[in-house]
């Protein structure tokens, strides 16, 4: 019974080889042997486009949404301090408002004071002209009743100057003189009321003109507190517009950076999806490789063999190396069953209470890498074990350096052979990897190679 393990997974491309008109050693092949398209290098693949962990991607979609979600969290905290913003240039209106009401409050009363003040200043000018009629009239009434009580009635400008001629024409002059006297003392009284009213007039000019001087000190004071509100509102707003084109800029940094992180990512997954469709069309290519290359095999084992009842003859030489691969070609594409194949080709696998159970390989029809092997050499008359482990040492043991197209190379762990697989040359093998697989064409893995075994 032999061991069986999973095996890791390679890239590989069979190329498509076609026996080419004047190719030397291919023109002057043995009778008998078809020219065999591997015998041509295979040409090499392009080498693959970068392709981007999934730890890798996994960081990058991880930024992306935290740079996102702060970016969100600044949005909001901008509508935020936007929606102040808005409110605190309300505010300035308004104080401007004020400011303006009360600066033509201040201008209004600054205008009534003036006005207030020009008039008492008239009214001043006009007491001090009245007492000094007053006091030019006094003079004169005073000139006049002394002139007369010392040198009698002398009516001046009156044309009334005479001397009296009678003791009767003296008494009509002195009742004259005493009603010139009173005419004067009257034109006093009236002009001394006059004073007096000018004097009023002088002094609610006066009181006026306090008053407006105080509410114009008020409206000024009113003014300034506005102007005041006013600047406050407006250093309050510009604070605020400070704060907000802080995290304007913030958010336009974090904005950028995800950006950055979202081209990034973009720039991963398209590496990721080109890489894929790169992988895929490989994966094209090896197929129809694969399926050409079973073809050309299966065309070239149905011409070679003969139906025969029994074991075929044992062959050797190149031509023998070449069947050996043919039969093994011929079968890619045929699906892995574990304890599956024989000489004559696949066979239903066989339970193994583990994976391959799992994988349903009991009741598939197919190889495992042993019995693909079995089958490829029997072609050529030459009976292997079944044990991949005993195939390993079945024949010639050659140094890893020198194995050649046609050998057997097998891995092992603990000195336990657990695969088997067949080399054709330019680092490729044939094998049944494992449950799940298909017989192809693969890259040799060198890690864990154990022994090279040469039977042709």
């Amino acid at each position: 019974m032999r061991v069986r393990r999973p095996l890791g997974l390679g890239v590989a491309v069979l190329a498509v080889l076609l026996a080419l008109p004047g190719v030397g050693a291919a023109a002057t092949a043995a009778p008998g042997i078809a020219v065999r398209a591997a015998e041509v290098l295979p040409a090499q693949p392009p080498p693959p486009p970068p392709n981007p962990g999934d730890d890798e991607l996994d960081r990058s979609r991880q930024t992306v949404q935290e740079r996102s979600a702060e970016v969100g969290r600044l949005t909001a905290r901008l509508a935020e301090l936007d929606a102040q913003a808005e409110q605190l240039q309300i505010q300035v209106a308004a104080r401007n408002e004020e400011a303006l009401e009360a600066r033509d409050t201040a201008d209004a009363a600054g205008r009534e004071a003036e006005a207030a003040a020009a008039r008492a200043l008239q009214a001043r000018s006009a007491t001090e002209q009245a007492g000094r009629e007053v006091d030019a009239a006094r003079a004169r009434l005073d000139a006049f009743v002394g002139d007369v009580y010392t040198h009698g009635l002398d009516l001046g400008a009156l044309g009334l100057l005479s001397r009296a001629t009678d003791p009767q024409d003296l008494m009509d002059r002195a009742r004259l003189t005493d009603a010139l006297s009173e005419d004067q003392a009257a034109v006093l009284e009236q002009l001394e009321q006059a004073r007096i009213a000018q004097a009023n007039a002088d002094s609610l000019a006066r009181a006026a003109e306090e008053e407006a001087a105080r509410r114009r000190e008020s409206a000024e004071q009113a003014s300034a507190a506005a102007d005041q509100a006013l600047r406050s509102a407006a250093a309050a707003a510009d604070e605020q517009r400070a704060r907000l084109d802080g995290v304007q800029a913030e958010r336009a940094a974090v904005q950028a950076r995800l950006d950055a992180a979202e081209n990034a990512d973009s720039g991963l997954r398209a590496q990721r999806q080109r890489f894929d469709a790169w992988q895929a069309e490989q994966a094209r290519l090896q197929a129809e490789a694969d399926a050409r290359a079973r073809a050309e095999a299966r065309s070239r084992v149905a011409r070679e063999e003969a139906p025969s009842a029994g074991p075929l003859p044992r062959r050797t030489g190149s031509g023998a190396v070449e069947t050996a691969i043919d039969r093994a070609m011929a079968q890619i594409g045929t699906i892995y069953a574990w304890g599956g194949g024989n000489s004559r080709g696949p066979t239903k696998g066989i339970r193994d209470g583990g994976v391959a159970d799992s994988h349903g390989d009991y009741r598939k029809i197919g190889f495992d890498c042993s019995g693909l092997m079995l089958y490829a050499f029997a072609g050529v008359g030459i009976d292997l074990p079944r044990y991949s482990g005993n195939q390993a040492n079945a024949g010639q043991q050659v140094p890893v350096s020198e194995m050649r197209r046609g050998d057997m190379i097998s891995w092992a762990e603990n000195g336990r052979t657990y695969h088997i697989a067949m080399y054709l040359g330019d680092g490729k093998m044939i094998e049944a990897p494992y449950s799940g697989a298909s017989v192809k064409i693969s890259p040799v893995r060198y890690a864990g190679l154990d022994k090279v075994t040469r039977l042709l």
